[in-house]
């Protein structure tokens, strides 16, 4: 059991609707929990966990350690069966009317709540912006290849970037080139949709796209 009241850690509470009547979030990785007709704010990742005495709620939503739905019940009461179980109360989400608490290990809570975040973050260094080079003047077959390269970055998840670069007197004929960029996008399969541009930019106009969901 956590002996600590005074530690401060960061909440982890991922919420997705499942249905009009219901929400199921997520308080560490594996548990998922159903509330019907509970409406849950979205949480600041900065908003800290209270812990057993330092919960200030009266009533709360108390989800045991099996990750079932014990219902509403007083916080005098919920920290008791904490204590019997020789577990922590851990506030999850605050925000919620009650707020909602689980029974758990509370280094159980924050070993789950650090390896999630470290899952994240490596999610977000894989999405990268991609970048696609293509000339106004390039050949059908190149353009081709250009797009298949575009489409595998959309499917891996990534942004892509496409530059049209110009040269000489092309860059006198911004509408020309503009049509060429069009087209281009034309060209790729994977449904997509432009968020940014094109705009000019550098040596020509640039243009980003996104996989549509």
């Amino acid at each position: 059991m956590y002996k600590k009241p005074g530690a401060r850690w960061k909440k982890w509470v991922r919420l997705g609707l499942a249905a009009r009547s219901a929400h199921f979030f997520r308080c560490a990785p594996g548990f998922f929990i159903i509330i019907e007709f509970l409406v849950l704010p979205c949480y600041h990742s900065n908003i800290q966990n209270r812990i057993n005495n330092q919960i200030i709620a009266k009533e709360l939503r108390v989800i045991d350690e099996a990750g079932e739905n014990l219902g509403v019940m007083s916080k005098e009461d919920a920290l008791a069966l904490a204590q019997k179980k020789t577990l922590d109360l851990i506030e999850i989400a605050p925000m919620a009317k009650p707020p909602v608490a689980r029974i758990m290990s509370f280094d159980k809570f924050r070993y789950y709540q650090g390896k999630e975040e470290r899952k994240q973050k490596q999610a977000q260094k894989q999405k990268e912006l991609k970048q696609v080079r293509i000339s106004p003047r390039a050949a059908l077959n190149d353009l081709q290849i250009r797009a298949k390269q575009a489409d595998e970055f959309l499917k891996e998840g990534h942004k892509v970037e496409i530059g049209i670069f110009l040269r000489g007197r092309e860059k006198g004929n911004k509408e020309w080139a503009l049509q060429k960029m069009r087209e281009f996008l034309t060209m790729i399969s994977v449904p997509h949709e432009i968020t940014m541009g094109p705009r000019q930019g550098g040596r020509g106009f640039v243009a980003q796209i996104a996989r549509r969901n």
